[in-house]
């Protein structure tokens, strides 16, 4: 596995030009006033001291976590970093599975998690060993939206009933050991779909699982991100109409939320993507923003406030985080909010249920 150090050098060129974004957002919209917090001077690179020094994991580049990581993690060094020397770098990683292990060992203090592995980690269940009680929540952000993509010669009722007749042709299924992997291979089974017997797993990230569909060496794919998603927009426009995405009949909804209630119906519009000329009937699950727990209060509390005082920033970097509201922040998180997060909402006058608290 790459070290947090060569990610955040991968996440550089993306964070470059985000910046250049942010700068004249935020020349147009000046921050109030914030508190000041206590400094305990490290010096950076740039001989700038910094307080504290975070790491935000994210996933693979093609997906939606990466680039709205990478924007999160600019928008904080630009808005905290020289005011109150707090600081995230974003790194590229596996997805929710590996993201748990980095928070866990430490080697990252934030990370965006499916809500299945949320829960998963609170749990110790599913594909997390273990009870994860150093994880805690900031926010939720949005709506995962699953696109099982198969070449069209595959398709007979367009749902998801149509990977039964797969006989083992080839299926990414993501990389291996990432969120990707895990959430996908929990829809199958609830599905009463045997990855391993019905396909010939592939295990790609979402840019080489589009190239390699688009060049016929796979039949299907499985991308959970936000929609609109550049890896099945990539797909699309090469494909056109020899590519489906798979709907998720009613039926489908209720196998899939059997033992984890946390998907909902999404319907992404005729024309999300090009060639895309019907609503494509799938579904989703919560993302979410989440934090050691002995990461500071007031830092945290930082984080949060910038975030939610410059939601338009955000929402020009990626249309998924339009799903980001204030009133939104809390609905559905599957841990306990971290103390600086809870501050802030109070302070909003949010009400905050206890199982969050």
């Amino acid at each position: 596995m790459n070290t947090p150090l060569s990610k955040i050098i991968i996440a550089a060129t993306a964070a470059f030009a985000a910046c250049a974004l942010l700068y004249l957002f935020i020349v147009l919209v000046p921050n109030a006033n914030e508190p000041e917090v206590g400094r305990h001077p490290q010096v950076s690179p740039s001989q700038s001291p910094l307080k504290s020094a975070y790491i935000l994991a994210t996933a693979t580049t093609g997906g939606t976590f990466y680039p709205v990581g990478v924007a999160i993690a600019t928008l904080t060094k630009v808005k905290l970093e020289q005011k109150h020397k707090v600081s995230i770098s974003a790194i590229s990683s596996a997805g929710s599975a590996e993201n748990v292990k980095l928070i866990r060992e430490n080697q990252a203090q934030f990370a965006i998690l499916q809500g299945l592995y949320g829960a998963w980690a609170w749990r110790g269940e599913g594909r997390v060993k273990g009870p994860q009680r150093h994880l805690r929540s900031i926010t939720m952000l949005w709506q995962n939206v699953e696109h099982f993509a198969v070449t069209s010669d595959q398709v007979k009722t367009g749902t998801m009933a149509d990977l039964n007749a797969f006989n083992q042709a080839k299926f990414s299924i993501g990389k291996r050991n990432s969120g990707t992997e895990g959430s996908g291979r929990h829809i199958l089974s609830a599905l009463d779909i045997d990855a391993d017997k019905t396909f010939n797993v592939v295990y790609l990230g979402y840019g080489p699982s589009a190239d390699a569909l688009q060049n016929g060496n796979i039949k299907g794919m499985n991308i959970p991100a936000g929609a609109p998603v550049s890896a099945i927009a990539r797909a699309f426009a090469v494909l056109g109409e020899k590519m489906t995405v798979l709907d998720f009949s009613d039926e489908q909804l209720e196998k899939v939320n059997s033992t984890y209630p946390l998907w909902t119906r999404y319907e992404i519009p005729a024309n999300t993507y090009p060639n895309q000329n019907q609503a494509i009937k799938t579904i989703a699950q919560p993302n979410f923003l989440v934090v050691r727990e002995n990461v500071s209060e007031e830092d945290v509390y930082l984080i949060t406030k910038t975030l939610y005082e410059n939601l338009p920033f955000l929402h020009g970097i990626h249309k998924a985080t339009k799903a980001m509201a204030l009133e939104k922040a809390i609905e559905g998180l599957p841990l306990p909010l971290h103390p600086g997060a809870a501050r802030y909402y109070q302070e909003k006058g949010i009400k905050i249920q206890d199982n969050l608290l």
